[in-house]
């Protein structure tokens, strides 16, 4: 198990070197085993009398009597409901035939050559409107890209940090929500590859401790941005910096990258 010391969240995942939220390298936990209770079985032994005998309620002859006596209720009420029954399924099967039966006539074609069913109701016109309402669906509209450069910039210097530890954390998931369907990006020796190539190729990197992102620069046009700036990642044995170019698409409500550049500084 391993704990952010900024946040005090704990991770169970071994591979993870950093944290999710906010980029904090990892600490390992030490897990303290439960102290056991030994629980003793009580010496006492546990005596129970066994219950007394009960004789058996006696039942009077009469009780036989009682019984015969009530067959001829039973049998009268059940011829009743019998009775009851054919009644009501003989009225059912003469009233039901007039019930149905249409009260307007059918229409009769016209001898002329007129268009008989012209008197008959259009049966289509609820079945059409029942359809076009069924497949109508409702689309949400999404919400149009922020104005305000603050904002924006604000939004993608979170986003670049949370890019930096999928890297690290070779966290494809996170990568795939981050990245557009359409980026396209140089790898490490100059070769362009797409979304799909870029989180297949990832690998963890356990050697960074820390970054930081310097002159960040915004250029903001509608649904389109272009963040550019400097980042110092500082190693075990040194520092390393960068110099990057990375775009941005406002698409589902939120911003997704579309391409990246990294040049190292000399």
């Amino acid at each position: 198990m391993k704990r952010c010391p900024t946040c005090n969240k704990t991770f169970t995942d071994s591979n993870l070197s950093f944290c999710t939220d906010d980029g904090t390298p990892l600490v390992p936990v030490e897990e303290k085993e439960d102290e056991l209770t030994e629980v003793r079985p009580d010496s006492t032994p546990s005596w129970t009398a066994p219950p007394a005998y009960q004789p058996p309620s006696y039942v009077p002859p009469q009780g036989n009597k009682e019984s015969r006596r009530a067959w001829p209720w039973v049998l009268g009420i059940g011829s009743l409901l019998l009775i009851a029954i054919v009644g009501v399924s003989i009225a059912a099967v003469l009233l039901i035939p007039r019930m149905v039966k249409p009260s307007h006539p059918v229409a009769v074609p016209n001898s002329n050559g007129g268009n008989h069913n012209s008197a008959l109701p259009n049966s289509n016109s609820n079945s059409e409107n029942t359809n076009r309402n069924t497949n109508s669906v409702t689309e949400v509209p999404s919400s149009p890209p922020p104005t305000d450069k603050e904002l924006v910039l604000s939004q993608l210097r979170d986003l670049e940090h949370e890019w930096t530890v999928a890297n690290l954390n070779a966290d494809k998931k996170k990568l795939g929500e981050i990245l557009a369907d359409d980026y396209v990006g140089p790898d490490a020796t100059g070769k362009m590859q797409g979304k799909a190539e870029y989180i297949n190729t990832v690998e963890r990197d356990t050697g960074v401790q820390k970054w930081e992102f310097e002159e960040l620069q915004l250029t903001l046009r509608g649904d389109r941005a272009t963040l550019s700036g400097k980042v110092r990642f500082q190693l075990a044995g040194g520092e390393k910096g960068f110099s990057f170019v990375d775009k941005f698409v406002w698409r589902d409500n939120r911003w997704q990258a579309t391409g990246s550049q990294l040049t190292p500084n000399q």
